[in-house]
């Protein structure tokens, strides 16, 4: 008989392995100094050294979950099996503990105080903001303009303050400052306001496209400009009213056009017109009219001339025309005994100028009868001459082009009109023409005739036929008081 014996290989259990490993950050992978590092089972407990590095020279072999835990950070778990005389390398990555990180303390905003008037356009922005952990902090601050609503964002400011420059004139800011501590969600600070000095002497009104948009700038005879309306919104016709410090403007509201109100500086914006919007052949060559105290305004709407207050109320129709022709264009004199009326087809054009009084009786014309597109109207202050610009070519097309308007003044006594002459090159165009303050200049928009080009702010004198001179590149309907 063959007998045949046979065994299972047995595993040599007993015997020692050696762990080696090290601690590190797990963003900056700098070394975690005096980190724990334990065994379950358990075994030993080892602190890594200077350089993050631990050592097991001697562990059980065996299947083992080895843990490394720090302050501040989340504790890991490897695992690792042991073999006999075979060294196992183990690193640990630990993420910094936030659970109990506090967020920084809401900034407080120290200058300039909220609402503060008269700021200079280059300052200091102070702020202060604490961490109960000490974290070190860093700040964003956004400043808007409250006219361009442009936002300007300022990241990564280590300190307490910021000088910011540039500033406009007449302008409301808002500000705010975001402090982070890089661990916690960031904290937002109020919304604080300050308004920049007064725009020196703005004696000038007139808009430039922007975004497809008129809107409305200021400026001063050092050529100085202000943005006093948003470039958001379609706003043009600026007005200024000296007696009660008013600027009127046209701006869109819907599928409508209204009149509305502001301060010199473009605050306190106020909705004049409502259920009888302003309203012509073209919004682009429409007008309207202060009063000299600034209680009234008069505009059309197509056929019709109203009259409202400056505050809303009181809209009455003054007059309208008796052949269905629109007004376009109106201008109310100084002493507010005469209404000088532009009126025009719905194309533009067989124009008629002439003068009623307050209760809407024609008192006097001034032009009739003749071909191609008239624009500006403006009443001398003692009601003896009236400044207008017609295209002498006679032009007329659907898309209202004009081939050479010029300056023209109506003297009343003499009971015509005679062309100014300011050497205005052919090929060019000088519109919306307004008397400047002394009436000894006149102040109006230059182009050239091809509808596409820039337009510039123009003025000349009404005794030199050299005086003519560029005040404003880009800018139209120009208003000197």
């Amino acid at each position: 008989m063959l007998f045949v014996s046979c065994s299972e290989e047995q595993i040599d259990d007993s015997g020692m392995g050696k762990v080696k490993g090290r601690v590190v950050d797990s963003e900056t992978f700098e070394p975690i100094v005096n980190a724990r590092v334990s065994t379950s089972p358990t075994t030993s407990t080892y602190f890594t050294d200077k350089d993050g590095y631990f050592e097991f020279s001697e562990i059980l072999v065996g299947k083992y979950s080895f843990q490394a835990q720090k302050d501040g950070y989340i504790s890991k778990f490897e695992p690792a099996t042991i073999t006999k005389n075979v060294t196992v390398q183990i690193i640990f990555e630990l993420d910094v503990s936030t659970a109990n990180n506090k967020p920084p303390e809401i900034p407080i905003l120290t200058a300039p105080v909220d609402n503060a008037k008269n700021q200079a356009l280059k300052l200091n922005l102070t702020w202060t903001a604490t961490d109960k952990e000490l974290d070190p902090l860093t700040y964003t601050v956004t400043v808007k303009n409250g006219t361009t609503d442009v936002v300007t964002t300022y990241k990564d400011i280590k300190t307490t303050s910021l000088e910011i420059s540039g500033l406009s004139y007449s302008t409301k800011y808002y500000w705010q400052v975001i402090s982070s501590d890089g661990i916690n969600a960031p904290s937002n600070s109020v919304t604080n306001s300050f308004t920049t000095l007064a725009f020196p002497n703005p004696r000038f009104l007139y808009v430039k496209k922007v975004n497809s948009n008129n809107v409305i700038y200021t400026a001063d005879e050092a050529g100085n400009e202000l943005q006093l309306s948003s470039s958001e919104v379609n706003s043009f016709r600026p007005r200024k009213n000296l007696q009660i410090k008013k600027i009127a403007y046209i701006s869109s509201d819907g599928s409508q056009n209204q009149i509305y109100t502001m301060d010199p500086d473009g605050s306190n914006v106020f909705k004049v017109t409502n259920s009888i919007p302003i309203a012509g052949f073209n919004m682009e060559h429409v007008n309207y009219s202060w009063s000299t105290n600034g209680s009234q305004l008069i505009y059309p709407n197509f056929d019709k001339l109203y009259r409202i207050n400056a505050n809303g109320s009181g809209l009455i129709q003054l007059f309208k025309t008796p052949n269905g022709k629109f007004i376009s264009e109106c201008d109310w004199s100084q002493d507010g005994s005469q209404i000088v009326l532009k009126v025009n087809d719905i194309s533009g054009y067989n124009v008629e100028i002439y003068v009623i009084n307050t209760s809407g009786v024609v008192l006097y014309q001034v032009l009739s009868g003749l071909n191609g597109g008239v624009s500006g109207l403006n009443i001398s202050v003692d009601n003896q001459r009236i400044v207008y610009t017609r295209d002498v070519s006679g032009y007329q097309s659907s898309n209202y082009r004009r081939l050479d308007s010029r300056i023209f003044i109506y003297n009343r006594t003499s009971n015509t009109s005679t062309e100014l002459d300011t050497n205005k090159p052919n090929g060019f165009n000088d519109l919306d023409v307004k008397f400047s303050p002394n009436e000894a200049e006149v102040i109006f928009t230059h182009t050239s005739n091809d509808g596409i080009s820039i337009n510039n702010i123009q003025k000349a004198s009404l005794n030199d036929v050299d005086s003519r001179t560029t005040l404003f590149a880009g800018g139209s309907m120009p208003e000197w008081k």
